[in-house]
């Protein structure tokens, strides 16, 4: 009873989805109690379309219980969806993450998409398939990222589980379509979840910081402020400050806007979050880093020691100082393939150093290169924002200081982490024992 009214809200939002008012149902012929000729109002005996008047359909939908429980409910049909670019996507690098801009929400207009499904049963799993095989038959342009998004945020997870990848209309029904046959695809990976489910720890990359930064742990976590205490001490051989008087704000503390302090420091509050979810229970399926949050990652994961965790964060970053004032990056709110054509205006002196969706791209190079792309995209109606770094990470300028970090980091020791390592480089698994390979 308490859901009699569903039913009809149901049909009402596919009735204005379809633009087909349905026909009164087990209606012969309308009452005599009510003089029909009085006013405009009139039983459907057949399917009418609804016409679009430039304004949202409207409907009202009415639910009578049993027990006297009365309910009206009055729908309005959504707006369509902006499908357009995120106006400045911010990079890994200059991310706050506490400041998600709301256009990052916004659905994509190209590229690969995923459309999560899950299901009870294999079966059930290919029924829904083919459900969505025949919905984007009939669906007129459909949009990936507006079924991918659906799909993701309003589908309870189940146990058997699949992802179709695709950007348009027919990678939707090819890869729906063999999954719902049972068979394989490309653009098709299914399997089922079992086991206790388990979190995924992502480490960032520079940009995730601010002033005050776990300052408040420091005082109110013991085993927070135990594990920071065996971060600085494992970091004092390489640093000329402390690094709890830097988290604390003490006075005459180097700030954030240091490379060589900003990255230990990330590095130290990473690996002692790490540990207080391992004291209240929660422990990482696997981890993934960027940039120098792969640094922490490796450590959580075990393929580091926390000695050779702090001389590998500490060493890079002094290193870095050397390339200081001589480049810069720029994040650009195009696919990867379109902003690659770009770059061969500037013949090797921008590059890609940063894929982070879509349509966010991170590029780095030399400063007058980047200062002329971000002109052409202005002209040419293409969002391009300067990141707050005056050296260019992931680029080709840090191949000038490789040997040196090479031969500071000789004797590092690492091995095979307990944890599984993904790498942000490849795409896939990564024996940590290899890092030293390169």
């Amino acid at each position: 009873q308490a859901a009699s009214g569903v039913a009809g809200v149901i049909k009402m939002v596919m009735a204005m989805r379809h633009g087909i008012l349905p026909r009164t149902l087990h209606v012969d012929e309308p009452t005599p109690q009510v003089d029909w000729s009085a006013g405009t109002v009139a039983l459907l005996t057949e399917p009418a379309d609804w016409p679009e008047t430039g304004r949202p359909r409207r409907a009202g939908v009415s639910s009578f219980g049993i027990s006297g429980t009365n309910a009206h409910v009055i729908l309005e049909q959504a707006p369509q969806p902006d499908l357009v670019q995120a106006p400045d996507p911010v990079p890994a690098q200059a991310q706050d993450e506490r400041q998600a801009p709301a256009a990052a929400l916004a659905p994509v207009v190209s590229g690969d998409v995923p459309l999560v499904l899950s299901a009870r049963s294999e079966d059930a799993l290919r029924a829904q398939a083919e459900q969505l095989r025949q919905l984007v038959d009939v669906t007129q342009e459909p949009e990936p990222a507006l079924l991918g998004r659906a799909l993701a945020t309003t589908r309870a997870r189940f146990t058997h589980r699949a992802a179709v990848v695709a950007q348009d209309a027919d990678g939707l029904r090819s890869g729906l379509a063999a999954l719902a046959a049972g068979d394989t695809a490309p653009n098709l990976v299914n399997g089922a979840a079992d086991g206790p489910v388990r979190p995924v720890f992502v480490f960032p990359g520079q940009g995730a910081q601010w002033m005050g930064m776990a300052a408040g742990l420091l005082e109110s976590s013991p085993v927070f402020a135990a594990r920071m205490a065996e971060c600085a001490a494992a970091l004092e051989p390489f640093t000329d400050w402390r690094l709890l008087d830097v988290v604390r704000g003490e006075e005459g503390t180097p700030g954030y806007d240091r490379v060589g302090v900003v990255q230990p420091v990330l590095w130290a509050v990473m690996v002692s979050l790490a540990e207080l979810w391992r004291a209240c229970g929660v422990t990482p399926a696997a981890v993934i880093g960027h940039s120098q949050g792969e640094i922490a990652a490796a450590c959580v994961a075990g393929g580091l020691s926390l000695e050779d965790g702090a001389r590998v964060v500490a060493l890079r970053a002094r290193a870095l100082l050397q390339l200081s004032g001589k480049g810069g990056m720029v994040s650009v709110a195009l696919p990867l393939g379109e902003v690659r054509e770009r770059l061969t205006a500037w013949d090797g002196r921008i590059s890609v150093a940063v894929v982070n969706g879509p349509t966010s791209v991170v590029v780095s190079g030399e400063s007058d290169a980047l200062a002329e792309l971000v002109e052409s995209c202005k002209a040419a109606g293409v969002r391009a924002k300067r990141v707050e770094v005056d050296y260019a990470s992931h680029s080709a300028q840090v191949e000038s200081i490789a040997d040196e970090v090479a031969d500071a980091l000789k004797g590092i020791s690492s091995r095979s982490s307990t944890v599984p390592f993904f790498s942000t480089v490849t795409g896939g698994l990564l024996d940590t024992a290899e890092i030293n390979d390169g």
